[in-house]
C-alpha cells in the first residue's frame, strides 16, 4: 500500500481543500501583499481558513506556506522570517485540524531559486513544516521536471510521504508543463524520483482535468492528486474572478474519479462551498464508481 495513500481511511475519493488565497482576500488580504507572512501577522485568520475547509468535509488541508520559501519572502523583506513562517503555517493547520482524522498536508511552491539555493529553500521549508506537524508534503504548482526532482528528492529527507503536483497548460490541446513535460513524462519522472503521489493543480478547469487524470494515472502506479481551479476567470478591478458554481465543478467529480484520481479538492477560485458540494457528490456516487476508486486507493 502506498504510504500516502495509507494516512487516510478506506473512503474514495479522498476530498481535499480549496483556494487559500481565494479565502484570505475575503479577509482583507491585499494584491502584493504576503499571504504566508499571516501566519505570525493574523493567524486567527489563517486558522478560521483551515477550519472552514474542514467543516465543509475536507480529509486533508494544506498550511498556508505556499510562498514561503525563503527566496519568495525575500522580496518583501521577510526571508529571515521563513523558517519560523514554515512552522506556524503547520502548527495552525494542525491545530484546526486537532481532534479530528483530517491530515495537514505542508504547501511547497516552486522555489524561485537555482541550484543549491533551491536545495537549500526546499530544505527549509521541508523541515520546517515538519517541525510543525505535516503529516506530508505538498510541491504544488511545479513547472517544470528538473526542480521537481529536486524538490522530491530533498523533501524525502524529512521522512514525510511526498506529493508532486504541477501546472500544465491545456490550451494547445496537448497539455504540457512550461519546461514542455507532458501529462505521461511527469508521472514517470515523479515515480521514479520517489514521489508518492503525482498530479496537476492550477491553470484550467476542472472539465480540461479529466484527461489529465487519466494520462497520469496510465503512466505510474502512483495515486493521483487533483486541484483544478473554478473554470476559467474574468479580471475585474485587478482580480481575478471566477463564475462557476460549487455544484457545476463538483459535477466533473465522477469523471474525474473514473479517470484515476483518488484526491480531488480545488485550487484558484474555490471557497469551502466547492468542497462542500464534491464532498455531497462523492456520497451519491453510485456503486461501480466507488468500486473503481477503492481499486485506485490500492495504489
Amino acid at each position: 500500500m502506498n504510504r500516502f495513500r495509507t494516512l487516510f481511511e478506506a473512503e474514495t475519493p479522498i476530498i481535499l481543500d480549496g483556494g487559500w488565497a481565494t479565502e484570505l482576500q475575503k479577509r482583507g488580504l491585499a494584491l502584493g501583499e504576503s499571504p504566508d507572512a499571516w501566519n505570525l501577522s493574523r493567524p486567527d485568520d489563517v486558522l478560521a481558513v483551515a477550519r472552514s475547509y474542514i467543516e465543509a468535509g475536507a480529509r486533508a488541508i494544506l498550511t498556508n506556506t505556499f510562498q514561503a520559501s525563503p527566496t519568495a519572502l525575500a522580496r518583501l523583506g521577510l526571508s529571515a522570517e521563513a523558517r519560523r513562517i514554515n512552522r506556524e503555517g503547520a502548527r495552525l493547520s494542525r491545530l484546526a485540524a486537532e481532534g479530528t482524522s483530517v491530515r495537514v498536508l505542508g504547501s511547497i511552491g516552486p522555489s524561485g531559486a537555482r541550484g543549491d539555493g533551491a536545495a537549500a529553500a526546499f530544505a527549509l521549508q521541508s523541515e520546517a513544516l515538519a517541525e510543525g506537524g505535516a503529516d506530508a508534503l505538498v510541491l504544488e504548482t511545479f513547472l517544470g521536471i528538473e526542480e521537481a526532482r529536486l524538490a522530491v528528492n530533498t523533501a524525502r529527507t524529512v521522512g514525510l510521504p511526498v506529493v508532486a503536483s504541477f501546472f500544465f497548460n491545456t490550451s494547445t490541446g496537448d497539455p504540457t508543463t512550461p519546461d514542455g513535460s507532458r501529462p505521461e513524462e511527469v508521472a514517470r519522472a515523479m515515480a521514479d524520483a520517489g514521489a508518492d503521489a503525482v498530479g496537476a493543480n492550477c491553470g484550467a478547469g476542472i472539465a480540461e482535468f479529466i484527461a489529465l487524470a487519466r494520462r497520469l494515472h496510465a503512466a505510474c502506479d502512483l495515486p493521483v492528486w487533483i486541484k483544478p481551479n473554478a473554470g476559467h476567470p474574468a479580471v475585474e478591478d485587478g482580480r481575478a474572478v471566477y463564475a462557476m458554481s460549487p455544484e457545476a465543478f463538483a459535477a466533473h467529480l465522477g469523471p474525474l474519479v473514473e479517470a484515476g484520481a483518488t484526491f480531488v479538492g480545488g485550487c484558484c477560485g474555490t471557497t469551502p462551498e466547492f468542497i462542500k458540494a464534491l464532498r455531497d457528490e462523492a456520497s451519491g456516487l453510485d456503486h461501480d464508481q466507488r468500486a473503481s476508486g477503492r481499486d485506485l486507493s490500492q495504489r
